[in-house]
Parts: structure tokens; C-alpha cells; sequence
């Protein structure tokens, strides 16, 4: 004898099967920011992971990148570039230090300010931290020629500047 649950579940399966032939979110596919979220989705899991072997977030391997790229550079420039709140900043300053992946350096004109420096080994884990991620980007966009490759970067970067 089918109980009503059996009969539920049945129910769910079968429209679940009906829906695997459908684009369930073909209304949203016309729009860039959904597209963009999904796409981001893509890219995300396999970026986490191209960094974990190295004890790497996508957040500290980018200040490590700013850092590394721009010697001395205050927290606050630092927050500025990765469009984070200061107080975050230094939650992650700390632990890139306490790695000692970088040091931070009161600077003598204005003692309030700290200068943030990537120490050897910070530079070495950064260079080892980009090719795991351009290994990342090689595998993800295969199908990408060069010139298609930078014209996503490029209008991507456009898409930031509006506002």
C-alpha cells in the first residue's frame, strides 16, 4: 500500500526529472549581474582551493599581493585597494605577521601609521600563491584565446569604474 509520503516523494521525482530538461533560471540569464554571481560561483571553490595546500584565503593572498607590489604601504591604502573596512585590515595584517609574511613598521613622520612590508617569505609564498592561481585561471578559461582572456579582464574592469 503507497502512504502518502511515498506518494509525495513519487510526486518530487517526477517533477524534479521534468525540470532537469529545463533552464529553471532562463529569465535571468539576460541580465550581467546574475551571470556575473554565477560565474563568480564557478570560479570561486576552485580558487579556495588552488590556495589551500598553502594556508591561503583569496583575501590575505591578495594583501600579500598589494603588499608585496607596494612596499611600505599604509593599512589604510591597504583597505582602500581591496575595498575592505579598516578594522578587518587588521585582523588579517595580524595574521599575515604572525606568519611572518610581512612586517609592520611604525612610520616616523606620523607614529599612528604602520608601513606594511613583505618579508622573504612572504615574498616566496606570493610567488608560489600566483602560480597556483594562474594555474587556476589557465585551467578555468582553456577554451579562452589571449585576446578574449584580456577582453574579459578589460570589460570586467570597466564594469567596476561605473558608478
Amino acid at each position: 500500500m503507497e502512504t502518502p509520503l511515498h506518494a509525495n516523494k513519487k510526486k518530487t521525482a517526477a517533477q524534479d526529472s521534468q525540470l532537469a530538461g529545463l533552464s529553471t533560471d532562463s529569465p535571468l540569464r539576460g541580465f550581467v549581474g546574475y551571470n556575473l554571481k554565477r560565474a563568480y560561483m564557478s570560479l570561486h571553490s576552485d580558487f579556495v582551493a588552488s590556495l589551500t595546500h598553502l594556508d591561503l584565503k583569496p583575501t590575505t593572498f591578495s594583501a600579500l599581493a598589494i603588499i608585496n607590489e607596494n612596499p611600505d604601504i599604509s593599512q589604510t591604502d591597504l583597505a582602500r585597494a581591496l575595498a575592505m573596512e579598516r578594522s578587518n585590515i587588521v585582523v588579517m595584517v595580524d595574521e599575515l605577521q604572525s606568519r611572518d609574511l610581512i612586517v609592520r613598521n611604525k612610520v616616523p613622520t606620523d607614529r599612528r601609521v604602520y608601513a606594511l612590508r613583505t618579508t622573504s617569505k612572504g615574498i616566496s609564498l606570493f610567488h608560489e600563491a600566483s602560480l597556483a592561481v594562474q594555474r587556476h585561471e589557465e585551467k578555468l578559461l582553456e577554451d579562452f584565446s589571449p585576446e578574449e582572456r584580456d577582453l574579459l579582464v578589460r570589460m570586467l574592469i570597466r564594469i567596476q569604474q561605473v558608478r
